[in-house]
């Protein structure tokens, strides 16, 4: 049997030498930017989507990269956090919530423009299902809704602006929610489908840190979706971004949060009222 030279390269040889000490650099500084704590298990992860900005930018190795981005970072902070940050998402993802902001909305109904945020908008799923269920509510393009949808990502806001999206984004949706609010493409557009732009007169997306020590967003917020993101942060990173958002909800303001979140460590700034659902606990910080 033979047996490969000295000198030939291990099948699972990575292109950018990825040390320890880089992957613990990684998970220092995505943590300090956004509160993003990353377990051991997603180092292959980190190393799969870094290595594309290496590769842009001409570097060999990723100590090179951190050391260029923490001395000179600028726009590649952007770019470093882009790459980090997951966006899994659908249209009406987990349904019982936006029935329930339907029926919220009802309630609402008479009491001027209600006051919608989606604050993890991601390529803009959630906050079109958001339109979608005021239109639907109010039997109206134009219902008195506003919403304000953010993420730290600026790309998948760009995306999320565009309204477009592969036609088997939507193949789940009822066909008639599908003709109301989609345009289905033609030509080079095949396969794709744009969202009505009544839709996106609706909605004002925006970039926003949840880490900031203050959200310049407005309110009061009759609902505040924050569905599916605090997972990715520790409980002290938890607590510090449900004590800023609860400052935008109103006094009957409700947090719509992911199934597999808890808060039983922040009972004194929310408390439960429904499936995965939360209001402001009496006596905490309006």
């Amino acid at each position: 049997m033979s047996t490969p030279p000295a000198n030939a390269a291990s099948p699972n040889a990575r292109e950018f030498e990825f040390a320890d000490r880089d992957f613990r650099r990684v998970c220092e500084l995505i943590y300090q930017r956004v509160g993003i704590s990353l377990a051991p298990a997603k180092r292959d992860m980190v190393y799969g989507r870094l290595s594309r900005r290496l590769r842009a930018l001409g570097m060999r190795s990723f100590s090179e990269y951190l050391d260029q981005l923490e001395a000179h970072g600028g726009d590649e902070w952007q770019a470093f956090t882009n790459a980090l940050t997951t966006n899994l998402t659908a249209f009406f993802r987990e349904p019982h919530h936006f029935e329930k902001l339907a029926e919220e909305l009802r309630l609402r109904a008479g009491q001027g423009t209600l006051q919608l945020w989606s604050c993890a908008a991601s390529t803009g799923e959630e906050p079109y299902s958001m339109a979608i269920t005021a239109c639907e509510t109010f039997g109206t393009l134009k219902p008195p809704v506003r919403i304000l949808a953010t993420d730290v990502d600026t790309q998948v806001l760009a995306t999320a602006s565009r309204g477009v999206y592969a036609i088997d984004r939507v193949a789940g949706l009822d066909p008639a929610i599908r003709k109301r609010y989609f345009q289905r493409g033609t030509g080079p557009n095949e396969g794709h489908c744009r969202v009505n732009p009544a839709l996106r007169d609706l909605i004002d997306y925006r970039p926003l840190n949840l880490l900031a020590t203050r959200y310049d967003v407005g309110g009061p917020f009759d609902a505040l979706f924050c569905r599916n993101v605090m997972i990715y942060f520790d409980k002290p990173t938890q607590r510090g971004i449900l004590s800023r958002l609860i400052q935008h909800m109103g006094d009957d303001g409700l947090l719509y949060t992911g199934h597999s979140e808890n808060y039983l460590h922040a009972a004194d700034l929310i408390q439960p009222c429904g499936r995965t659902l939360y209001k402001r606990a009496p006596g905490a910080p309006a």
